[in-house]
C-alpha cells in the first residue's frame, strides 16, 4: 500500500513538470506564455486561444501570462529546470543564446509554406541562426518621432514625411529652432539607450557589428555607427535643444512633459500612441513623423516580437499548428491592432485597418519596407554586452561624462573582450 502511494506521489510531481502533455482521454494539452500586456492585446491574445480550443478539441492550448520585464531570465530558469512552457512568446533578439543552447525546436521543417511566404525574408532573418529557423517574427514596430502638431505649424517648419524625411543634420536644426525659453525641441528617453542607438545607426548606415570569414564578431564603431549618438550627444550639450533630465528616462515617463507644452517632439516605439490616445489632455493635436533619415535612408533595426516551440515540447507539430492559427492573416491584423504595432505579414500589411491616417497608422505602415533585422540579432553574448558594457557607456556619453574617443574604446575593446568569450 504505501509502495503504490509512493509510486502514485511520483506520477503528480512528474505530471506537474511537466510542459505539456498527453491527457488520460488522449486529450494533448499545450501551455502556450503570452507576453501580451495592454489590455486590447491581452483580450485579443485570450480570444485566439478560445477559438482554437473550440475548433480544435483535441488539442487544448492553455494560456500562460508572462511578462516583458523578467522573460529572459525566467525562460532561461524554465529551460534548465525542464518546466518551459510549450509555446513561447519573446523576441528576436533574446533568442540567440536559447537557439544555440538547444532549447528551441528548429521549426525549418514544421511550418506550413503559406506562413513562410507570407513572412518576407528580411524578418525570417531575425530568427534565423546556423541552418535553423527557432522562432517566427510576427509584430513589429519602427522608431518614430511623436510630435505636437500644433508647435510644429507655428514654428513653420518644414513636416517631414515617408517620402521626403529629415535628415539628421536637418533634424539637428529644427530641434534647434524649436527650442527655447525652458522648452526643448526633443527629449530623448535613453533609459535603455542601447537598442535606440543601434536601430536608428542603421539609417545612417552604421552597422556596429561585424562577421569575418571564421563567423565571429567583432565590435567596430564607425563614422556612420557615430552619426545617431553625436547628433542626441550635440542636441543635449550643444544647441541645448534635447532635454537632459529625460536621457534616464523611460518613453512614458517622457508624456507628461510632451502633453504639457514641454518638449516639441519625442522619439517612441510606434505601439505608444496607445498611451498617447489614452493619456492626452482633451484637444491635444498630435502628429506621428518619420524618424530622420541618412546614407541608410529610412532604414531601421527591429527585433520583431516572435513564437517559438520549447525542443521538449512533446508535440512540437501541433504546437506550430496552433502558431499558424495565431498568425493567420485577420487573426494577425487583430493582434497588430490590440498591441498598436505592425504585422510582419505581407497579407495582414495591407489591411485597410492599418493604412488609416488616424492616429499615424498610414506613417507606420509606409516605414514598414525599411525595417530591417536590429545588428545585434545573431550575436551571441549580445544580453551581457548591452548591459555590462554598451549601457553604461552610452548613458555617460549622453551625459556628458565622457567623450566620443572613450565611447569608442569602451564599445570596441571592452565589448569585444566580452564577445569573444561566446564565440570560443
Amino acid at each position: 500500500m504505501r509502495a503504490r502511494l509512493l509510486a502514485l506521489v511520483l506520477l503528480l510531481l512528474l505530471a506537474g513538470c511537466s510542459s505539456g502533455g498527453t491527457r488520460d482521454d488522449g486529450r494533448i494539452t499545450l501551455r502556450f506564455q503570452s507576453l501580451a500586456w495592454q489590455e486590447e492585446s491581452v483580450e485579443a491574445s485570450k480570444a485566439l486561444v478560445k477559438e482554437w480550443n473550440a475548433t480544435h478539441p483535441d488539442v487544448r492550448v492553455e494560456y500562460v501570462q508572462g511578462s516583458w520585464d523578467s522573460v529572459h531570465d525566467q525562460l532561461l530558469t524554465a529551460f534548465e529546470g525542464g518546466e518551459a512552457p510549450d509555446i513561447i512568446h519573446d523576441a528576436s533578439d533574446d533568442l540567440a543564446d536559447f537557439a544555440y543552447g538547444g532549447y528551441l525546436a528548429d521549426l525549418t521543417d514544421l511550418l506550413p509554406a503559406r506562413l513562410k511566404s507570407d513572412i518576407p525574408r528580411r524578418s525570417w532573418e531575425t530568427t534565423t541562426f546556423g541552418d535553423g529557423v527557432y522562432g517566427v517574427p510576427f509584430l513589429q514596430e519602427p522608431r518614430v518621432l511623436i510630435a505636437n502638431a500644433k508647435w510644429l505649424r507655428r514654428s513653420g517648419v518644414r513636416i517631414p514625411t515617408p517620402e521626403k524625411p529629415w535628415s539628421w543634420a536637418e533634424f539637428r536644426r529644427i530641434t534647434e529652432r524649436l527650442s527655447g525659453q525652458g522648452k526643448y525641441g526633443i527629449a530623448w528617453p535613453l533609459k535603455e539607450p542601447v537598442s535606440a542607438t543601434l536601430n536608428l545607426s542603421l539609417s545612417a548606415g552604421g552597422q556596429l557589428f561585424h562577421r569575418g570569414a571564421d563567423g565571429k564578431v567583432t565590435v567596430r564603431f564607425g563614422t556612420a555607427d557615430q552619426v545617431v549618438p553625436r547628433t542626441v550627444h550635440e542636441q543635449v550639450g550643444t544647441d541645448r535643444s534635447a532635454s537632459p533630465t529625460t536621457l534616464g528616462s523611460g518613453g512614458s515617463d517622457t508624456l507628461s512633459g510632451f502633453f504639457g507644452g514641454r518638449y516639441a517632439m519625442v522619439p517612441l516605439g510606434f505601439s505608444y500612441r496607445q498611451q498617447i490616445v489614452q493619456q492626452a489632455p482633451k484637444g491635444f493635436d498630435w502628429q506621428v513623423l518619420p524618424a530622420p533619415a541618412g546614407a541608410g535612408g529610412l532604414t531601421q533595426g527591429v527585433s520583431p516580437q516572435t513564437l517559438s516551440v520549447a525542443e521538449d515540447c512533446p508535440h512540437k507539430k501541433e504546437a506550430a499548428a496552433f502558431i499558424d492559427f495565431l498568425l493567420r492573416p485577420p487573426n494577425m491584423v487583430r493582434l497588430a491592432l490590440g498591441d498598436w504595432m505592425l504585422p510582419t505579414g505581407t497579407q495582414a500589411l495591407a489591411d485597410p485597418a492599418l493604412r488609416t491616417a488616424e492616429h499615424g497608422w498610414a506613417t507606420g505602415t509606409a516605414l514598414a519596407g525599411h525595417l530591417r533585422p536590429a545588428p545585434a540579432q545573431t550575436v551571441r553574448g549580445y544580453p551581457e554586452w548591452k548591459d555590462k558594457v554598451a549601457t553604461p557607456a552610452l548613458q555617460e556619453y549622453y551625459s556628458g561624462a565622457i567623450g566620443l574617443g572613450a565611447l569608442r574604446e569602451r564599445l570596441e575593446e571592452d565589448g569585444n573582450l566580452v564577445l569573444a568569450r561566446y564565440q570560443r
